[in-house]
């Protein structure tokens, strides 16, 4: 079994659409121009601000890497590196002058074991295994000329799949499932089991306590960082447990199984509403249709930009001169109403997440439009915190 077999099938579809739009090449062609007056400086930097694990320093750690690199078919010449830091963390860098650099926290080399940490190792080098790097989500995301809504949510759906394969091709390579739960509990925690005692399935039982919380509107606290780069660890060991169960780990299920409960586990995480058949997805959808004009309206009229933008939710005739502005502006109390009637905290937080990225479309959020957002969220009963995280730049994978 090699890395291709077990990449995830959502992460290589959306990677293959995300590689061929026009706003990913036109940034990475961007940066290939840059890297060709000279190198970035990622070795540079390293050697300068952490130390190198050479293997006659860390004979163990250089080990783990070697049995790695030959689980995972990685070609390169590989350097380590750690830094100090109380945070539990690792990256792999995109290679720079044929060379593949990874980077660990002092912290999570102390407080990892060897099984914990060659997952930790598969997952960064799965990253590049996957060229994961060819999808530049940061760049996209923090520069100036922002991508419109539509690329934004499959940019954050990629990204969590793309984790999804990351964490398989650890798996690969620590081949001990209870160790890399126990890894994905430390990251998630910050603990380690010289604290408490981790138990696996309690830590699972979180996303059945979730789906609950998600059929039961008003139950529960949100979890507003479910709209982010990375799914919540619970998630993913649960991702990760269907793997095992399957056939690419060496158990009965079948591939395309696994896929379709995969993607299940992480719905949690995604706005299907958009064309899902329920009532309360036709509710969200009515809500968004509405609060998308309204936000577009707030700041000097709709533009023909933002027209264009609207049209990536709901179509190229969606929109439509006789539409009575005011008249739809005015039936967003009725419909949030019916959304916080039908929808949990989280399906609500989807629509007012979808709208903020209607307001950064053209390139800043208007003081017009934030006040929209934040009445918007008043009527869902969501803390306007959340804008705030919403609104926030992504991070790059790591």
């Amino acid at each position: 079994m090699n890395a291709s077999d077990i990449r995830c099938a959502n992460d290589l579809a959306l990677y293959e659409k995300l590689t061929s739009h026009r706003d990913v090449t036109r940034v990475n062609e961007q940066i290939a121009r840059h890297e060709a007056e000279g190198p970035s400086g990622v070795r540079r930097n390293l050697l300068a601000t952490s130390v190198r694990l050479t293997p006659s320093m860390a004979p163990d750690i250089a080990k783990m890497a070697d049995e790695c690199v030959e689980k995972l078919g990685v070609s390169l010449p590989l350097e380590l590196y750690v830094y100090s830091s109380p945070q539990f963390n690792a990256a792999c860098f995109k290679p720079e002058n044929e060379r593949l650099y990874v980077m660990f926290s002092s912290s999570l080399l102390e407080g990892f074991n060897s099984q914990e940490l060659k997952f930790v190792m598969g997952h960064e080098l799965g990253h590049h295994v996957y060229d994961h790097h060819a999808v530049p989500i940061g760049y996209l995301l923090r520069g100036q000329q922002r991508p419109d809504p539509q690329l934004a949510l499959e940019l954050f759906a990629w990204s969590r799949y793309a984790e999804i394969s990351a964490d398989r091709a650890g798996a690969h390579c620590a081949q001990h499932m209870d160790a890399v739960a126990s890894a994905l509990f430390k990251l998630s925690s910050g603990l380690t089991s010289k604290v408490i005692e981790f138990s696996l399935n309690d830590f699972v039982a979180q996303v059945d306590d979730m789906m609950i919380d998600d059929q039961e509107p008003g139950q529960g606290a949100p979890q507003s960082d479910w709209f982010s780069t990375h799914p919540f660890s619970p998630l993913r060991v649960k991702a990760l447990k269907l793997f095992e169960k399957s056939e690419l780990y060496g158990g009965k299920g079948s591939k395309a199984d696994l896929e379709v409960g995969v993607q299940s586990v992480l719905s949690l995480m995604e706005p299907s509403y958009l064309e899902a058949k329920t009532d309360t997805a036709e509710a969200m959808r009515r809500l968004l249709f509405a609060g998308l004009i309204a936000v577009a309206d707030a700041h000097g009229g709709i533009t023909s930009e933002e027209l264009e933008v609207f049209a990536k939710f709901f179509g190229k005739y969606a929109f439509s001169e006789k539409l009575h502005i005011e008249k739809i502006k005015e039936t967003i109390t009725r419909r949030a109403k019916e959304v916080k009637e039908k929808a949990s905290d989280t399906r609500r937080m989807q629509v007012l997440h979808d709208m903020c990225l209607m307001a950064q479309a053209d390139g800043g959020v208007k003081a017009g439009e934030r006040l929209v957002l934040d009445q918007m969220a008043l009527l869902l009963e969501i803390p306007v915190s959340f804008i705030d995280q919403a609104l926030q730049p992504l991070n790059e994978l790591d």
